[in-house]
């Protein structure tokens, strides 16, 4: 056989199902595509108008109409920008991936035109109307002197008609005949939400119009007989007696100039709050906010925002809104933004970004790193200098802003690397200490309230408690320790402190407590822990406590499964400590000696143990209420 060389022929008629139903993943892309195609006609006529191409245009009011007819099933995407003469629509409407966007930045940059501009890349978004529409028709007439207009229509994105068209205003309406599909799928408050998601911030104003909604309003401003020229008569204001005027002007329904685009110098800080309140529907102000406004390596322009969290995880969905040329493309893109920033709300214009054809997902790209590595660096150096600058502000953000950096640094090293000596620990006293500040060994507690029996005792032992009561901090200090072996983190019941108790003494207590229990495995410690302790205190090692959290989470796992023996595999490792120094002990000693008293002293220790385990948290429901119920017994007993 004889070598052969070619080239691959593509059959429309096979590939236009694919791109019209699959290349884009949501139904109402299809306007986002048609809205920034009218953006870019219009940017394209302003760039020829700079570089004197087209003489008297760079200030004209440009606009974007988008008109709904409910009657006629119509939606129309009409712009005052560019316009195509018929040569021009053969090559870029009827060459499937012929970008006239790509074609107009190679022709242009050259000649030192601003192209940063131009949204489309892949000359395929024009046909994404087919998804909703049995028919679409262009009408469009060029800037070019002595263009004539020209139409275009196609049933299928296959087969066409071109021919002359009546427009006579520059520029290109797209008008869809929309299909039952796209009748099902669309309504006036359909469209106002795609673009309100996708074209918010688009940089030349657009217009919503529902025509049977306008027509309405014109009738109802109609000067009638019994009321002259009721349209142009101003009503009184009651109180002052000044006429009030109506405006019926319409108005754009996106923010052509988004507060990112602005010199951070340039902004007050209300305008950063209400654009956070607005953008992402939060009555609540930010604590902070960093704004990103850069042009060297990459370009990068948007605000970051720090939201009070109330310290809980909330829904991810939305948080960081990805912008390419002021054209929304995706939430929450993890190529750029780090899984841990979505715990931050913000927009990101990223205008170099290497967008596949579908505009929602990034192709693989080293710049692409270097923006998420340029953003996190961002982040950490925002945190350090308000760390620096004003420590008391800083610690007032960290009940918000806390389980965010922690769980940034154990999701990213960079991240851990530089704030790792600014993270702050809450004390019991409800003040704030930094690693460093504390040592290396941490005492904690999971609930200062629980607790407060262990929490006072080590605080007259003279020790800083911090509380560690967020589900993510069991993981979290396993993660310092591992990444800096001297730090060691012990809970405030693994460690009592005080002296070691009289050995002599042991076996008698220990054999009362086991009877009282009716636990032969009891472990029983005796020490001096002075008069004013607690007799009794359950203490657990950190280790066991940790073998136990991990036992949770193969419980969870398991589902329950009787296979496994967890006894077994994590036994519970709890320890009565027995204050020697208090008289009690001594007593309930002398009583469990005398056999009418024995019965009694048994009663009371089991009453010490439980009020030990209260103290640890580690009573059964049912085991409380046994303990309450006694306690009543014992007061009513007493009393008498």
């Amino acid at each position: 056989m004889n070598t052969e060389h070619g080239t691959v022929s593509v059959n429309t008629e096979n590939i236009f199902p694919i791109i019209r139903k699959w290349l884009y993943s949501d139904q109402d892309i299809f306007l986002r595509e048609l809205v920034s195609n009218a953006t870019d006609a219009i940017a394209k006529l302003k760039r020829l108008s700079q570089l004197g191409e087209a003489d008297g245009l760079d200030n004209e009011n440009y606009r974007i109409d988008v008109i709904y007819d409910n009657i006629a099933q119509t939606l129309t995407i009409q712009d005052n920008g560019i316009g195509m003469t018929a040569e021009e629509i053969r090559t870029y409407i009827n060459q499937i991936a012929f970008s006239g966007a790509m074609d107009f930045v190679e022709k242009y940059k050259e000649k030192g035109a601003e192209t940063t501009g131009i949204i489309g890349h892949f000359g395929l978004g024009f046909y994404s109307a087919f998804m909703v529409a049995d028919l679409v028709r262009i009408d469009t007439l060029s800037y070019k002197s002595g263009s004539e207009a020209a139409s275009w229509t196609s049933e299928d994105g296959m087969a066409y008609d071109m021919g002359p068209s009546d427009r006579t205003d520059r520029g290109t309406s797209i008008t869809l005949t929309l299909s039952e599909e796209g009748q099902k799928f669309l309504s006036t408050a359909k469209i106002k939400e795609i673009l309100n998601k996708y074209c918010n911030f688009m940089p030349f104003p657009i217009y919503l119009t529902d025509v049977a909604e306008a027509a309405q309003k014109a009738n109802e401003l109609k000067p009638t007989k019994d009321h002259v020229d009721a349209a142009d008569i101003d009503a009184a204001d009651e109180a002052t007696g000044e006429a009030i005027h109506e405006d019926h002007t319409p108005q754009p329904i996106n923010d052509t100039t988004p507060l990112w685009q602005k010199d951070p110098k340039d902004c007050t800080d209300e305008e950063y709050k209400a654009f956070f309140r607005k953008t992402f529907n939060d009555y609540r102000d930010p604590l902070f906010w960093i704004h990103l406004n850069i042009d060297y390596p990459f370009n990068l322009k948007g605000i970051l925002y720090f939201p009070k969290s109330d310290n809980v995880y909330e829904s991810l969905e939305g948080r960081i809104k990805i912008y390419y040329n002021q054209v929304f493309v995706a939430d929450n893109i993890k190529e750029i933004i780090p899984e841990f920033l979505f715990l931050l709300k913000g927009t990101l214009d990223c205008p170099d970004l290497p967008l596949n054809v579908s505009r929602s997902f990034l192709q693989n790209d080293e710049y692409v790193s270097k923006l998420s590595s340029h953003i996190i660096r961002k982040v950490a150096d925002k945190l350090n200098t308000l760390s620096k600058n004003d420590r008391e502000q800083f610690e007032k953000y960290w009940q918000d802003i806390g389980v965010f950096v922690r769980y940034g640094m154990m999701r990213d090293d960079k991240f851990y690397e530089k704030v790792k000596e600014i993270a702050l620990y809450k004390t019991v006293d409800k003040t704030y200490k930094t690693q460093e500040e504390l040592g290396e060994e941490i005492h904690y507690t999971p609930d200062d309230k629980k607790q407060v029996a262990y929490v006072e005792r080590a605080k007259a032992r003279g020790l800083t408690v911090v509380v560690m009561d967020h589900e993510l901090d069991n993981h979290y200090m396993s993660f310092l320790e591992y990444k800096n072996s001297k730090v060691k983190f012990k809970r405030v019941d693994a460690d009592l402190g005080g002296e070691t108790g009289d050995e002599t003494q042991k076996e008698a207590v220990e054999t009362l407590f086991r009877a009282a229990t009716a636990n032969e495995k009891l472990t029983v410690k005796m020490m001096a822990l002075g008069a004013d302790a607690l007799p009794a205190m359950i203490v657990e090692s950190e280790e066991a406590r940790r073998m136990q959290e991990m036992r949770k989470q193969f419980e969870r796992m398991g589902n329950g499964d009787d296979k496994m023996d967890f006894d077994s595999m994590f036994p519970i490792e709890l320890s009565l400590v027995i204050n020697q120094d208090q008289p009690l002990v001594a007593r309930l000693k002398a009583m469990a000696d005398l056999p009418q008293q024995k019965e009694r002293a048994e009663e009371l220790t089991r009453h010490v143990y439980d009020l030990a385990r209260l103290g640890h948290g580690s009573l059964t429901a049912e085991e409380l209420a046994a303990f309450l119920k006694r306690s009543a017994t014992l007061l009513t007993d007493l009393a008498n």
